[in-house]
């Protein structure tokens, strides 16, 4: 027989969930049975799965230690914290649930390849194996982010340290209840504020984006909003802030592009004669975008505890 308790990174999640991360070579179905039989029970009760558990929970699964090991298996989480770690992370919010940090400029917010190194590596390392990163039983929860910047773009990045927090904020993103501001460099001269639409159309052959002025009918065109507001200009370049109204892959530096202001720095979007100049000017070596504002309503952390809420 093993035993588990639920600790507070892993509440909140429906009990087939974390069943089915626990013994992930389980059938759904065998699973089933085996909480119909109540060879699985929640505080000492038959369970159907549908159930939220609760941290201080009980969870008891009745199998052999050869049996129990069969169907535990691996673990469906494969996150391994950095072990020496080359970067401190920079903390901007933190609490019981969630965790705000400013990423760095090359660093992935999670991984593509099984080898790469991500933001959730070293958040893990950061976490230290505390019951926060899912300690308890690493198989059930890990620290997840809830928004992603491109590799090459700085910025705030939310994270969730339980699974509550990771559901609230991930909702908050995918509902558009987030309202992310940018600061870039665009090349050539912006003199007036303006919002610009489109219909942006993803090639996942290339990971390139491609802006039009109308609907082509394809249902994997999204429509796109971005306003931007210069704020100072040298002629031949704009600082500028830029609010993210709907939030696609590659939005703005695409989008800006299309306008005929692409980022500096940009390899994917950018002007090569205009990059060529600042590489070889200042070293610079990918976009100059940065995330630097993020605005919630009070709404989308409702299901949160009243720490976060007052954040």
């Amino acid at each position: 027989m093993k035993e588990f308790t639920i600790n507070r990174a892993e509440a909140g999640q429906r009990f087939d969930r974390y069943l089915s991360k626990n013994l992930p070579n389980a059938a759904k179905g065998f699973i089933y049975k085996m909480l119909r039989k109540k060879n699985i029970t929640l505080n000492g009760k038959k369970a159907d799965g549908s159930e939220k558990i609760q941290a201080g929970d009980t969870v008891r699964i009745f199998f052999s230690e050869d049996t129990y090991r069969h169907f535990a298996g691996g673990s469906t989480i494969s996150v391994q914290p950095v072990t020496k770690p080359s970067w401190q992370p920079v903390i901007l919010y933190e609490d019981e649930d969630i965790l705000i940090v400013d990423k760095p400029a090359g660093m992935l917010s999670q991984k593509a390849k099984k080898q790469d190194v991500s933001l959730i590596e070293h958040l893990t390392a950061y976490l230290g194996g505390s019951e926060e990163a899912g300690a308890g039983n690493p198989k059930t929860f890990c620290v997840g982010v809830c928004n992603r910047l491109d590799r090459n773009t700085s910025g705030i990045v939310v994270a969730g340290k339980t699974i509550m927090g990771l559901q609230c904020m991930t909702q908050a993103f995918r509902e558009q209840m987030a309202e992310k501001y940018y600061v870039c460099l665009a090349c050539g001269e912006v003199k007036k504020r303006s919002r610009i639409s489109g219909y942006l159309k993803k090639d996942s052959m290339t990971n390139k984006v491609y802006i039009s002025g109308y609907d082509d009918g394809d249902p994997d065109t999204q429509l796109i909003e971005t306003e931007y507001i210069p704020i100072c200009s040298s002629g031949s370049a704009t600082l500028m802030k830029v609010h993210l109204i709907t939030g696609r892959t590659h939005q703005i530096r695409a989008h800006l592009a299309y306008i005929g202001h692409p980022l500096a720095g940009d390899a994917k979007y950018g002007n090569e004669k205009d990059n060529r100049k600042y590489r070889e000017r200042y070293g610079l070596r990918c976009q100059l975008l940065h995330s630097f504002e993020l605005t919630l309503p009070p709404e989308a952390l409702a299901a949160l505890p009243e720490t976060a809420r007052k954040a």
